[in-house]
């Protein structure tokens, strides 16, 4: 059987975009808004969200972070912090969610940051390691480990995407 896909999209981008659709459409139901906070993902997870259906209603936007300065300049994140735990870490995820929540008039914030590849990054992380972070307003801040290994920049992307949807969706279930 051949799955029809639209024209640009591959195959994998279809379940993507069905579970972005169901973080809107909970959203929706719950009466919430989204922002993102990215380092690794450059904005990708923010797009994801955009081409989903009611996006305009309940994603407010993004914070792009790619490095430890920005981070700290736009989302808050202690240099302190930064210099001593490195940019990829739980406490790095969670005061980057912290951040956007603070920053944004959203009611849910998801973050990610991570190492996509080609190398290590700068604090010897190695290639696959992602944190995931979501601050809702009143609960507790989740947080998610992920070591996907190397199997590609693109694919260690398309793997964190997923899962900070799939985090998103349950700060949103509350």
């Amino acid at each position: 059987m051949q799955m029809l896909t639209r024209s640009h999209e591959r195959p994998h981008d279809i379940a993507e975009h069905d579970l972005a659709d169901s973080v809107l459409a909970l959203a929706k139901r719950k009466g919430l808004t989204i922002v993102t906070a990215e380092s690794c993902t450059c904005g990708m997870l923010a797009h994801a969200l955009s081409q989903a259906e009611g996006a305009g209603d309940h994603l407010h936007g993004g914070f792009l972070t790619y490095t430890k300065t920005a981070k700290s300049a736009v989302l808050g994140v202690p240099a302190a912090l930064l210099a001593s735990k490195g940019a990829v870490c739980e406490e790095v995820a969670r005061a980057m969610a912290q951040g956007a929540l603070e920053r944004s008039p959203a009611d849910i914030a998801v973050a990610v940051t991570g190492v996509a590849g080609p190398a290590e990054d700068e604090d010897g992380n190695p290639v696959g390691l992602v944190h995931l972070a979501a601050a809702r307003r009143g609960s507790p801040v989740l947080h998610v480990r992920k070591n996907y290994g190397n199997p590609g920049k693109d694919e260690i992307l398309r793997l964190a995407i997923g899962d900070a949807l799939r985090l998103l969706r349950c700060a949103a279930e509350g």
